[in-house]
């Protein structure tokens, strides 16, 4: 098939492209900087409709991820790069004739705060999601389901919780602040929370691309909860970092959170703040999904299980 990607300069995006270049695909890729694929390239922004258009041209699918992803900064920055891109991609794609549209969204769509146990694809929210980056992805993933129709088939796909060698996002910020011994257990520690090793989430994605599945969204994740202290003392392992070694409550977090959130807000701080009330959320409470309607639709399973994944990890940090 000819794929566009978007967005394949970050982890995932850049490992999806690799996934169907290996399966014979022909791939083009398209962000605002090179990212030395092997495939052919389309420089620009994913909000302006002329690079889009060209990008998209004479393919048979789309598979979108070009996102602002952080935790951070003015709305009017996600709304370009997540609402006004997800819009100038769908409008490319009927333009174009493209048949099948691929949205990457996020869990965090359906997630107010409170502990999601079990539960699947849960209806996306941007009233009560968490945050301009979650707000954001809940109005684009809407948006693109929104387009489903027989000319345009539209699958949206939520990827939890995505790492592995050489993340920036998950990952290397985890392992800055316990190398600075400022990383603390939120809570007990004890809350279940999924994740997904990054080979798994690209070839979901691949899946995705090849489904007969449209009109829904599918939660993507490794189906191996864990406590959360046992993931974070396995990345810092993996790391040769220590691990965690206090334990923060979390209404304590929580309002500290606030209280950071707002200081880079009045300042204008651009940096990664060290806690928000999103994060504390996330590190506190239980975020695990069934995953069964996911691999039926799919045909897919993770092919790495967790404790591989990890093993990997430390294999590339030890790498000189």
């Amino acid at each position: 098939m000819r794929v566009l990607v978007t967005g394949a300069s970050g982890m995932l995006g850049r490992a999806t492209a690799h996934a169907l270049l290996a399966r014979g695909d022909e791939v083009t890729v398209l962000q605002r900087r090179p990212a030395g694929l092997p495939c052919r390239e389309v420089l620009g922004d994913v909000a302006d409709p002329g690079a889009v258009q060209r990008a998209a041209a004479g393919q048979d699918a789309v598979l979108h991820l070009a996102a602002k992803v952080d935790v951070v900064g003015p709305w009017p920055e996600y709304a370009r790069a997540n609402v006004v891109g997800t819009r100038t991609v769908v409008g490319a794609c009927r333009a174009a004739g493209v048949p099948r549209l691929v949205h990457v969204s996020s869990p965090s769509v359906a997630h107010a705060g409170a502990a999601l146990t079990g539960v699947g694809a849960e209806p996306a929210d941007p009233a009560a999601a968490r945050g301009n980056y979650a707000q954001s992805k809940a109005l684009a993933e809407r948006l693109a389901l929104a387009a489903d129709s027989p000319a345009l088939a539209v699958l949206a796909v939520r990827p939890h919780l995505v790492w592995g060698p050489g993340d920036t996002q998950l990952v290397e910020r985890i392992v800055t602040r316990a190398r600075a011994g400022r990383l603390p257990v939120l809570g007990t520690g004890a809350a279940l929370i999924d994740t997904t090793y990054v080979d798994n989430a690209a070839t979901a994605l691949v899946a995705a691309v090849y489904s007969a599945a449209h009109g829904e969204a599918l939660v993507v994740s490794n189906g191996e909860p864990r406590p959360v202290a046992e993931v974070l003392a396995r990345l810092c392992a993996a790391a040769g970092v220590p691990g965690p070694r206090r334990h923060l409550p979390f209404p304590v977090a929580w309002a500290a959170g606030a209280v950071v959130e707002g200081v880079w807000t009045a300042t204008g701080r651009r940096s990664t703040p060290p806690l928000t009330r999103f994060l504390a959320e996330q590190l506190a409470t239980a975020h695990w999904f069934d995953q069964r309607r996911t691999r039926e639709a799919l045909r897919w399973r993770p092919e790495v299980p967790l404790d591989e994944g990890f093993a990997r990890l430390a294999a590339w940090y030890a790498t000189p």
